[in-house]
């Protein structure tokens, strides 16, 4: 969902009080200088071409996308490592956003618990209006900085929290709220939007502007802007639980095992790490309660399953120290 508002009954240079048609010309004109808004005349009868036609055309913008992220990989690299660097300290990740963007942030953030078994409250997704928000269309949340406010201190915000706002256009007021509140706090703020200069990205200490252009159909941010804001996010989470020690390689060492997937997947995972026989892999997660890395640790640091523990602990979850330690020792 993008964040437009019809301005079918403007009045052209009015100036009347917000909700009446002068409020939206303004925001009308804001739009009409966003690249995520601009109509492209090209594609004008797109509706008449063939449905193979339209998914080529479709195929090639979204091909577009992973070059628009790779001109600002310098700047989420820095937002990672900085968000990585508080939640060593037991900072959170705590993604805001409305519509597509907030959705996007809630998907990112309920991926961590079973990849990387965090608690819940680790990382987080905030969308406008709430929950419900993920299905049925809050109408007016997106337009609350007071909202995000409340929503930010409804967790009780810290100075080692990661903020990450999320808008497709970068003007969305629930997340720049969100950005500006939690940079009050001293919190770590990133403002990841699909615009150039953008007052999302100029409220966080971090601006992330992924600027992928017009979409194929006018102003379908979910399309392009979505997919750009999917694979931003990405490699936040992921990177920073690899920097976490989340991984071995890149082997998922501290998958949650939920389900009869997750623990074939655990076994493969430890097989993989070791080349250790099922006998040996079966007798190391017995010995670890199941935790993968813990089993890694016992087979190749031939430990027990309280000392893998406890070097575990000592190494702040870094599988690698702790073999090194054992190693030394």
């Amino acid at each position: 969902m993008t964040s437009t508002t019809d301005a079918n009954t403007d009045t052209p240079g009015a100036t009347d009080a917000p909700g009446t048609p002068g409020t939206y010309g303004e925001l009308r004109a804001q739009l009409a200088t966003l690249t995520t808004e601009a109509f492209r005349p090209e594609l004008a009868e797109i509706d008449r071409l063939s449905t193979e036609e339209i998914a080529r055309i479709m195929n090639g913008e979204d091909a577009t996308v992973p070059a628009a992220v790779a001109e600002r990989l310098p700047q989420i690299a820095a937002a990672i490592d900085a968000t990585a660097e508080r939640m060593a300290r037991g900072g959170r990740l705590i993604y805001a956003g409305a519509g597509t963007a907030g959705r996007l942030g809630v998907l990112d953030a309920s991926e961590c618990p079973p990849t990387f078994n965090t608690d819940p409250a680790e990382v987080v997704g905030l969308i406008a209006g709430g929950p419900s928000a993920m299905v049925t269309a809050v109408e007016g949340a997106e337009d609350s900085k007071e909202l995000a406010a409340a929503d930010l201190d409804a967790l009780k915000l810290t100075a080692d929290d990661t903020v990450v706002g999320i808008s497709a256009s970068g003007r969305t007021p629930y997340a720049i709220g969100a950005v500006e509140h939690a940079r009050a706090q001293g919190a770590l703020t990133i403002g990841l939007s699909c615009n150039a200069d953008s007052a999302l990205a100029a409220a966080a200490e971090h601006g992330l502007e992924v600027v992928t252009g017009p979409e194929l159909l006018t102003g379908s941010t979910r399309l392009k802007a979505g997919t750009a804001q999917k694979l931003v996010l990405n490699m936040i989470s992921t990177v920073t639980m690899i920097r976490l020690g989340k991984t071995y390689g890149n082997l998922m060492v501290d998958v949650r095992a939920s389900n009869e997937k997750l623990r074939a997947r655990s076994r493969h995972i430890v097989s993989l790490a070791t080349g250790a026989s099922d006998t040996a892999i079966e007798a190391a997660l017995a010995a670890t309660d199941g935790e993968v890395k813990n089993a890694i640790l016992v087979i190749l640091g031939q430990v027990d399953g309280p000392t893998a523990a406890r070097l575990l602990t000592e190494s702040d979850g870094h599988l690698r120290a702790a073999l090194a330690a054992v190693r030394t020792t």
